[in-house]
């Protein structure tokens, strides 16, 4: 079975992901990205004077639920366009 590969942004200074906070509440979404390139354009674009402390990982859709549960993350926000940006927020049951 094939699953689906998607990447993320994870500092190196703390080990930590970049996530967003949409709403006013303390509701957290990590930030997925379809491809490494993308993820490296959203860097590149909205915050430049960071992008070396950033590091693109991949991960398996498998491992998607897993990680949501562990850091307690509400959902996933799925980033469809990167320079805009345009991310679309889904919650995680």
């Amino acid at each position: 079975m094939l699953s689906e590969v998607y990447y993320i942004l994870r500092s190196q200074a703390d080990g930590r992901y970049l996530t967003a906070r949409p709403g006013e509440d303390a509701s957290v979404y990590l930030l997925l990205f379809r491809e490494n390139f993308d993820a490296l354009s959203y860097l590149n674009t909205h915050a430049p004077e960071v992008v070396n402390r950033f590091a693109v990982e991949s991960l398996p859709s498998t491992q998607l639920g897993s990680l949501l549960k562990r850091w307690g993350f509400t959902g996933v926000g799925i980033v469809t366009d990167p320079l805009l940006p345009k991310v679309d927020f889904l919650q995680h049951r």
